[in-house]
């Protein structure tokens, strides 16, 4: 099972009250909603390897080169040399180092690689697995790796993590008409403003997805607009030629990575915590409670 940490700590942040708080009166919401949502995953899942993938690069400059809108309306303040800011609630932002401290104290893995989104880091977990993958994440980019073949699906929270859409290329053909391996395809076509990518002005989803069925793929489209008896409207063959130089650089920033130098990490799902002591320390520090206790239970059955 592998996690968009911050795809879920941002849920609990908004999805459990902020007047939930350490002994201090700093609030622990996504701290609490994640040890809830962690708890329940594994209860109703019971992964035998488990991940928390991080970002640890939310904006990385090699996306930002090729495609310079980037998740641009995200940047808090921007820097050189290292990860621009992004703009996170302020009472969220001192929550994380929590969470990793906690999540390291409890020995659950925790992966980010310096250059690379999560999303880098899950796509490179499921390409070298060598089972089912769950994917738990509320971000649909990532449907781009449901793989029925190989046993990899996304699961999509709709309300917390109790109620989960199971999605794998059947929903997939049902919602979008693409398997996984088109997803990415209909994504970039689409564009997608929350991440700040163009698409191809004219081409909206359902646009999108009936082009790919008729040509295959982005190359099968993108061929077919130099065949003058390809099955085009004259707008969209129009549109896509101006759209060349968005779609020749759009496929690297639109696709996860596989290829992320990964650490070396035991990612068996622990049973006891790694640092019984630290642990007891910050559920002290934080007032984690019942969140954590939950959490141990279910860990040791």
């Amino acid at each position: 099972m592998l996690l968009d940490t911050a795809s879920l700590y941002f849920r609990a942040y908004f999805g459990v009250p902020d007047s939930v708080k350490a002994p201090d009166g700093t609030p622990v919401n996504a701290v609490r909603g994640l040890l809830d949502f962690i708890d329940r995953l594994v209860r109703d899942h019971r992964p035998g390897h488990l991940v928390a993938c991080m970002d640890a690069d939310w904006r990385p400059g090699w996306r930002v080169d090729l495609i310079p809108t980037y998740k641009a309306h995200r940047v808090a303040e921007e820097h050189t040399g290292a990860p621009d800011e992004e703009e996170v609630p302020d009472t969220l932002s001192p929550q994380v180092p929590v969470i990793e401290e906690v999540l390291d104290a409890l020995g659950i893995a925790r992966v980010g690689v310096a250059g690379y989104e999560a999303d880098d880091v899950i796509g490179t977990f499921a390409a070298r697995a060598e089972g089912p993958v769950d994917i738990v994440t509320g971000d649909r980019d990532l449907y781009q790796l449901v793989d029925d073949a190989r046993g990899i699906r996304v699961l999509y929270p709709l309300k917390g993590v109790g109620t989960l859409q199971l999605t794998d290329e059947a929903v997939l053909r049902e919602k979008y008409g693409v398997d996984g391996r088109g997803y990415a395809d209909l994504a970039l076509l689409r564009g997608d403003p929350s991440d700040g990518l163009p698409g191809v002005a004219g081409i909206g989803e359902k646009t999108a997805a009936k082009l790919l069925a008729e040509f295959g793929d982005l190359a099968g489209i993108m061929a077919a607009v130099d065949d003058p008896r390809a099955k085009l409207t004259p707008s969209q063959r129009k549109r896509l030629t101006e759209a060349r130089p968005y779609v020749a650089v759009a496929p690297k920033v639109v696709r996860v990575a596989d290829d992320v130098p990964l650490p070396e990490v035991d990612t068996a799902l622990p049973h006891a915590p790694r640092d019984p002591a630290a642990l007891e320390q910050l559920a002290r520090r934080w007032g984690l409670g019942g969140s954590l206790q939950r959490l141990l239970t279910t860990l040791a059955e």
